[in-house]
């Protein structure tokens, strides 16, 4: 019974970590929807499952520009405590030398880093090339 309790709790519930991936990323379902190609009820259903295909983890980890791993064993517990440590050593140390050698050090041991400005200018990069496109096909009209 304990064993099995403990097996609960080390099994990560992958729908409900796509969920907060997506969410941390401020992604709607109808946008992942669209992305993947199916309706919004059907991302909703992904993230009820406990479990999902490596498939379809692999094209939600596309869309939203991270890892399967990342979503596989994304901890909410480890998330704050590293994005806590990380904002604690950056108060303290005041953006020195020694600090930005610090967080480098401490990016490479840990396992879910995700740099939201990177996701921030990826997004507007797109957003400028959909422009170019639409300016490119109404010059050749």
């Amino acid at each position: 019974m304990v064993a099995e309790t403990t097996d609960k709790l080390r099994k990560r519930h992958t729908g409900r970590n796509v969920q907060r991936v997506r969410m941390y990323f401020g992604v709607k379902q109808e946008a992942l929807a669209a992305d993947l190609g199916i309706t919004q009820q059907e991302v909703s259903k992904i993230e009820q499952q406990e479990e999902i295909e490596e498939e379809v983890l692999s094209q939600i980890a596309n869309v939203l520009g991270v890892s399967s791993e990342v979503i596989r064993d994304f901890d909410v517990e480890r998330a704050i405590y590293n994005i806590n440590n990380i904002r604690d050593n950056t108060f303290e140390q005041a953006a020195t030398s020694t600090s930005i050698a610090h967080l480098e050090q401490g990016a490479n041991s840990i396992s879910q880093q995700f740099n939201p400005l990177e996701k921030v200018i990826e997004l507007y990069e797109r957003l400028l090339q959909s422009e170019k496109e639409k300016v490119d096909l109404l010059k050749n009209r």
